[in-house]
């Protein structure tokens, strides 16, 4: 009791100290000079050697640490060095335990942390270290030490619970032994457990002691740090801000100060190059840097062609027929018909066969902690997260396909063109208003139930209906068929795939939308861009669509390559634009189309082509010499108080109106939407819960059949083969592509009032 006290283990410093070490059978256990540092146990003859002979080392990380009896221990590496050890006393022993323990554990953290920085570090140079860079660097190595100490603390108290069992077992025995003999053994025990956990004790205060000493120094820091980023962020938001309106003011008055196309950068910027058909302007000029300076350089640059074509009369279009390779029929189309049609359908005003409804009631302001359901999320395919109705808008997601159709007008007048490339530029024009919607609605619409349908009948007033249906639940899909007494077919199957990645949400329309002319038998097909939703747990929320998209004529071989820019703060062109070339089957260019997907789309004729510079990649663009560009669709204007209903457009706001004579599974019938829109989103949680589990319990029946049916003699189905009610799943000749197409008999069940083919899905 009386010999001086051996320093505490402290986690992270050098421990010392004097042990028996196992030699052979003949000298048996020799006293040695051990050295733990930095993870590794070295020994030592004597003291005296420890400035230049070293007898051996074992590498902490990678060993195994074991206790024999009160006072021996091992330490093994897998074979290759074992420590046999002996300290004087059992308190010794432990001593040099609980600093081995500690000390291989942030050996094991330290070997971990290497391996992650030697996976990352590599792409970053040396000299990126400056500014932000070393002031992460230092958080990093900070919070590398917090976490170090925390794992220090961790070990110690898995010590003082061990140590501490012990004390309270050997207590335990010290009640029940008699007086006499056993008491001072006991005694003895019992002694040496307190100290143990005295010692144990002291290392965990020490840590703790080290870690909030390093909490505070850098707490201070911390914060100033914090202020100082937040300070930086407001400049920077207001620099924004700032930037904006000067390129909203330079943009207008840019707009006003030219007689050429005024909404797109493209098509003016040869207002003050010239119009010599090359394209290669002064390297002084503005306009040029303005193009040079964009971060997603165009294939193509247009410029207004030479004003004899504008000029030419009847006598010089042949010989412009025969320098751009089109007819004549071709070149009056488009001075005559494109962009206007006087026999295009009248508006719903002329002919009011229904009063439709213009509002519907406002959205409630409820609160809903976001982060709290979307943070296990992460990764996931959406539509297999269960949602509460406070992410949703009170439509389905038929109802929103339906709203394709909005713009229909577009397609009435491609039926009625006599030219394959001209009708081109009408259907790409279409796809590109499908998404003017999609601006403001950051609502998700409810996924549609197996089976569930939605029509739009809007025959006697706008000359077409449509039907959509629910054909697939895992993975969701969905059919829609639309057809025009204007001559024209839509039809379009339509998948999801999505994935929650954290900041934003990324919806991935899989399948392909079809459109067929009846006049013409054009045949066109093409696919759906990314829908993006931004800011999805911090900010508000906003939406973008991205990517490329080919439509093809598959009767001619005409092509339209639509591009939709990503949207960029520091972009100097314009937000949400679209571009497009329209070409031949040879790939000779006729059109192009520039515009944004939210306002307007416009067209040009192109006149005559070239090679000019190389852009910023390299790259050579091309130059088109184009017509007066002419507008082909613009975005009807919100109604009023649009705002408070969810955005909704003048069409959408009629999508969930009662009507009368709908079939049984039609999305107007759906129980949690339509409580939804009334605004008792309680109750509509509850009803979705219900219903879901209603699909869950009819998808397990149709599984049992499907085993009952393949034990049978007879073939049977597996269960997702559902088979739907409305289409059927063909295989398309002309684009080579599968997909379920409309088998009819809808339209006159209505008519008949026939409905009991229809499962019961509400």
């Amino acid at each position: 009791m009386s010999e001086p006290k051996p320093p505490t283990p402290t986690p992270g410093d050098t421990y010392k100290g004097w042990l028996f070490k196992w030699t052979n059978y003949i000298k048996g256990y020799q006293r040695r000079w051990f050295v733990l540092s930095n993870g590794l146990l070295s020994y030592y003859r004597t003291q005296a050697e420890m400035g230049h002979t070293c007898r051996g080392t074992i590498n902490l990380a990678t060993a195994n640490i074991a206790v024999e009896d009160s006072c021996n221990f091992v330490i093994s590496n897998g074979g290759a060095q074992t420590y046999h050890l002996k300290a004087s006393s059992e308190v010794e022993r432990q001593r040099w335990i609980t600093a081995l323990e500690l000390a291989k554990a942030k050996a094991v953290r330290m070997q971990a942390e290497s391996d992650d920085s030697g996976d990352e570090c590599p792409a970053v140079p040396p000299s990126s270290g400056q500014g932000g860079g070393c002031r992460n660097s230092e958080v990093q190595s900070t919070l590398r030490t917090l976490s170090s100490k925390v794992e220090d603390l961790t070990t110690c108290n898995d010590l003082i619970v061990k140590h501490g069992s012990a004390l309270q077992r050997s207590l335990s025995e010290l009640e029940g032994i008699r007086v006499g003999a056993d008491m001072g053994e006991k005694i003895r025990q019992v002694t040496e457990r307190a100290t143990l956990f005295r010692i144990t004790s002291n290392a965990m205060i020490n840590a703790c002691r080290d870690f909030l000493s390093l909490a505070q120094n850098h707490s201070k820091r911390w914060q100033k740090a914090l202020q100082t980023e937040r300070d930086q962020r407001i400049r920077l938001e207001e620099t924004l801000e700032q930037l904006a309106k000067q390129h909203n003011h330079l943009e207008r008055a840019f707009r006003g100060a030219t007689v050429l196309p005024p909404s797109f950068s493209n098509p003016t910027l040869g207002s003050k190059s010239g119009v010599s058909g090359k394209g290669d302007a002064s390297d002084e000029d503005d306009d040029n840097e303005f193009f040079d300076a964009m971060e997603d350089p165009a294939e193509f640059i247009t410029v207004p062609a030479d004003p004899k074509y504008h000029r030419r009369s009847g006598s010089n279009v042949s010989g412009l027929s025969s320098e751009t390779g089109m007819d004549d029929q071709s070149v009056n189309f488009d001075e005559l018909s494109l962009a206007s049609n006087p026999e295009s359908p009248q508006p719903l005003e002329l002919e009011p066969v229904r009063q439709r409804r213009t509002r519907i009631p406002d959205k409630p302001n409820y609160y809903l902690n976001l982060w709290s359901i979307m943070k296990n999320c992460i990764g996931k395919e959406l539509s297999k997260i269960p949602m509460p109705v406070n992410f949703n808008e009170p439509l389905s997601m038929l109802q929103r396909l339906s709203e394709d159709l909005e713009y229909y007008e577009i397609l009435d007048k491609a039926a009625k063109c006599q030219n394959s490339l001209e009708q081109m530029c009408y259907v790409a024009a279409f796809t590109v208003s499908s998404y003017s919607t999609t601006v403001h609605r950051t609502g998700k619409p409810f996924n549609p139930l197996l089976g569930e349908t939605f029509e739009l009948d809007r025959l006697r007033e706008c000359g077409y209906r449509s039907l959509c249906e629910q054909v697939s639940h895992h993975p969701p899909a969905a059919a829609h068929h639309a057809i025009s007494e204007k001559g024209w077919t839509l039809r379009q199957e339509i998948a999801l795939a999505s994935k929650f990645r954290g900041k934003y949400l990324s919806i991935m329309p899989l399948g392909s939308i079809q459109c067929l002319f009846d006049k013409s038998n054009n045949h066109y097909s093409w696919k759906k861009v990314t829908t993006t939703v931004h800011n999805i747990i911090v900010g508000k929320l906003w939406i973008d669509q991205s990517g490329e998209i080919d439509v093809v004529n598959h009767k001619t071989g005409d092509r339209c390559h639509l591009k939709f820019a990503p949207y960029s703060y520091f972009s100097r062109d314009v937000p949400r634009k679209v571009t497009g070339v329209v070409t031949d089957k040879d790939g000779k260019a006729h059109y192009v189309l520039s515009g944004t997907w939210d306002e307007k789309m416009e067209f040009s004729r192109i006149m005559q082509s070239s090679k000019g510079e190389n852009g910023t990649e390299g790259k050579q663009r091309t130059v088109y010499q184009t017509l007066k560009a002419k507008e082909i669709w613009r975005k009807n204007p919100l109604p009023e108080g649009a705002e408070t209903m969810y955005y909704f457009s003048s069409l959408a706001l009629t999508l969930n109106e009662p009507e009368d004579g709908v079939a049984p599974t039609d999305s107007r019938r759906r129980p949690d939407q339509r409580l939804m829109e009334d605004g008792r989103w309680d109750e509509a949680n509850a009803e979705k819960q219900r219903l879901e589990e209603k699909q869950r319990t009819a998808r397990r029946e149709r599984e049992r059949e499907a085993v009952k049916a393949a034990s049978s003699p007879e073939e049977g189905a597996h269960p997702e083969n559902y088979q739907a009610l409305w289409f059927e799943k063909i295989d398309d000749p002309e684009s080579g592509e599968t997909l379920h197409v409309y088998k009819g008999g809808y339209w006159e069940a209505k008519e008949q009032g026939s409905w009991d083919m229809c499962p019961d899905i509400f």
